[in-house]
């Protein structure tokens, strides 16, 4: 892969060395405690980037960052979005992945999921403009809705409710994007909008809340299962170490890509199906446990990622059941559990989201 700013793996700048080396070299990561965000931290250090991360720590994990908090070359850094942004030195890459995706955490206060949306997006903006940086939005197939086509391409504008239970996420990514797109139109800043499709792996809070890790930690716990509806709303998981590659892709790409792109593994799998990968997988003997399904739940999610194969020559390469393999082992390793059953650590996971 050709890297804008490429440099060689574990080549530090040091710190005699020019401020415009630094800037070269340097990526600000929001929300860098997160899932996703902690593995870019992981992947920049490794390619010799300075990164500050910064995160509120509301939903993100120190624990993700483990070793990377010691090195001089990292800068954590506690700090709200929604808050203007200063940085103790130059970057020219930006991303901003602040904000919780599982619904029951945004949920929480739905009020200040659609400011660290909005004002979170003009404040790392208005950074990127001062800095001169690429800036990359991980905005979301949310913005889709419950789409009435499938597979998902970009151009499809969505089937959307505005004031729904999930609209202070739904409807706050796509008011990001369009502070992205204006921003880019009116002031020239170079910006990339990424739609993420769901994504699991390593990493993951047990208590994040969404179908993989609630399947996983249920199996693992052997208690039941829970479905909502009647498990036939269909999903496309894609691996962590996936979707970071396709992040990466297209924040380095010299092309002009400042139009919204799926990154997402278009294998489509029912919510049921899902279920019983995980019993078979874990071994488990957990039950079935249907619900309701939520308000406004999409019924189908598959992305059309025809734009990333072409621009980015970028898929995924980790299919469903070796992701859930390395998955299943972390959350093994989470909980504390013995082979594939039981548990030390008493975990309840939240309402699951899917």
């Amino acid at each position: 892969m050709n890297y804008v700013n490429d440099v060689k793996l574990n080549h530090f700048p040091q710190r005699d060395e020019p401020q415009s080396l630094w800037s070269a070299r340097a990526v600000l990561i929001a929300g860098g405690a997160g899932f996703l965000g902690s593995w870019l931290c992981h992947r920049y250090i490794e390619m010799g980037y300075r990164v500050y991360c910064l995160d509120d720590l509301s939903t993100g994990r120190l624990s993700n960052l483990g070793e990377l908090l010691r090195l001089p070359q990292f800068v954590f850094i506690k700090h709200d979005v929604v808050h203007p942004i200063s940085l103790p030195g130059p970057v020219s890459l930006i991303y901003n992945m602040a904000c919780p995706a599982s619904p029951p955490r945004y949920q929480i206060d739905p009020i200040h999921t659609l400011r660290t949306n909005v004002s979170g997006a003009l404040n790392l903006l208005e950074l990127a403009s001062l800095h001169g940086a690429r800036i990359l939005q991980a905005s979301t197939s949310e913005v889709y809705g419950d789409p009435a086509i499938s597979p998902q391409r970009e151009s499809y504008h969505g089937n959307v409710n505005t004031v729904g239970p999930r609209s202070c996420y739904d409807e706050g990514k796509r008011a990001a994007e369009t502070l992205f797109h204006d921003y880019h139109i009116c002031r020239g800043v170079d910006v990339r909008i990424a739609r993420i499709f769901n994504t699991y792996g390593p990493g993951m809070d047990p208590l994040d809340g969404r179908v993989v890790s609630n399947f996983i930690i249920q199996a693992l716990k052997g208690a039941p299962i829970t479905i909502y509806g009647d498990g036939s709303q269909t999903r496309s998981f894609c691996y962590r170490d996936d979707l970071v590659e396709g992040l990466m892709r297209l924040m380095h790409s010299d092309r002009d890509l400042s139009e919204p792109v799926n990154i997402g593994n278009p294998g489509e799998f029912t919510i049921a199906e899902l279920a019983q990968k995980v019993l078979a997988m874990t071994g488990s003997t957990s039950l079935l446990s249907y619900h309701p399904l939520p308000q406004d739940d999409p019924r189908q999610r598959r992305p059309d990622i025809t734009s990333a194969r072409q621009e980015l020559g970028w898929e995924p390469t980790v299919n469903l059941d070796r992701g859930l393999e390395a998955t299943i082992a972390y959350f093994a390793t989470e909980i504390g559990a013995s082979g594939a059953h039981g548990g030390q650590r008493s975990l309840r996971a939240p309402a699951q989201a899917v």
